[in-house]
């Protein structure tokens, strides 16, 4: 008994130490951010006065368009399109630089819940326990670093939405005002402008509706995982050039709507993680629904990694997909099922999940 209650101790000690260098890093990273912060606001600012002054000038040409010479029009309208990139820009960097900063001041506080509650013996995360059952310290830390995978996906869609239709309505603005002054002194070319900007506009309405897809495919609601799998791999096939094979084994069926929703993440997430990580060429997707627990497997043949390493949570074993294969793994867990990864720096990568279909 003296053994097992000095064994729970020293775990216990090691998990808050272990807390206490996360907190404090945490903190040391807030404060270089905050400075950033600082810094991007004085930037934007800058570029905002920049801006008035152009639009000002713009006035001043519009009301003088018929005696402004052709050149000096074009000169200003680059000027105009180069200030308003540049404050988005700026302004994207300081939405990025103050998730950040909201990200990690939600991480310190949940670090925080986490340590009050492991001195005390258990963790409950949240005041009281009002009823619910108390957390182990291993299952907190699975909860931290799954809300930590949650904040990273939000501010990579953020980002998405920046650099694609946010800056694509930027340059609609700009173009528009252009067909306005071509309307009454040269119809032609406002025709040329106003085709160009139709060609502009369907090109965004496609990163939209695939902006949309990638946030929450809403035939995944209608239909379920099968059929937005299916659409998911040919979009996915035809738009990055590389060979996905799709095979689906037992009855088509549906499941629970987290559960579908868990299955067709994991598969995107290892189908992005092979494009963007591992450079492949080929991507073999296996779902099988034929039994009690839904079986998974995504392999591809591109460059691998030290699976065991990545998934011990080695810290010196440094790969883009480390984390995302951690945190998937204990969502997984988290709902009695099981993740394996099986991988080598020459032998590609194989995922291999499963996740029963009722609880």
């Amino acid at each position: 008994m003296d053994r097992e209650l000095r064994t729970e101790t020293s775990s216990r000690d090691e998990l808050v130490e272990l807390l206490q260098k996360e907190m404090k890093r945490i903190r040391d990273k807030l404060a270089e951010i905050k400075i950033q912060i600082d810094q991007t606001q004085l930037v934007v600012d800058r570029e905002q006065v920049r801006n008035t002054d152009i639009a000002t000038e713009l006035r001043r040409v519009q009301d003088n368009i018929d005696t402004t010479p052709r050149q000096d029009i074009r000169a200003i309208y680059d000027d105009a399109s180069e200030a308003r990139f540049r404050l988005a820009t700026m302004r994207g960097q300081l939405e990025k630089f103050q998730n950040s900063r909201d990200l990690l001041e939600q991480e310190a506080k949940l670090l925080s819940q986490v340590h009050s509650r492991i001195q005390g013996g258990v963790d409950t995360l949240v005041g009281d326990t009002g009823g619910l059952n108390p957390i182990p310290a291993g299952q907190s830390m699975s909860i931290v670093r799954i809300v930590q995978a949650q904040e990273e996906e939000r501010q990579r869609l953020a980002r998405q939405m920046h650099d694609g239709p946010a800056q694509s309505l930027t340059n609609f603005i700009l173009q528009t005002e252009i067909c306005q002054r071509w309307f009454d002194r040269n119809p032609a070319r406002a025709a040329e402008e106003l085709g160009s900007l139709k060609d502009m506009a369907s090109v965004t309405f496609q990163k939209v509706r695939d902006f949309i897809f990638d946030l929450r495919p809403m035939m995944l609601d209608d239909l379920g995982v099968i059929p937005t799998t299916r659409r998911y791999v040919d979009a996915f096939r035809e738009k990055n050039d590389i060979d996905v094979k799709l095979d689906i084994l037992g009855e088509e069926r549906r499941l629970e709507s987290h559960r579908e929703v868990m299955i067709f993440r994991a598969i995107q997430e290892q189908m992005v993680n092979a494009r963007d990580y591992a450079n492949a060429t080929e991507i073999m997707i296996r779902l099988d629904l034929s039994g009690s627990r839904v079986k998974i497997t995504v392999e591809d043949n591109g460059r691998g990694f030290d699976a065991e390493a990545v998934l011990m949570g080695d810290e010196n074993y440094h790969d883009p997909r480390a984390q995302s294969l951690v945190t998937l793994k204990q969502r997984f867990e988290l709902v009695g099922g099981s993740a394996a990864v099986f991988s080598g720096e020459e032998e590609g990568t194989n995922v291999r999940l499963e996740l029963p279909t009722k609880d």
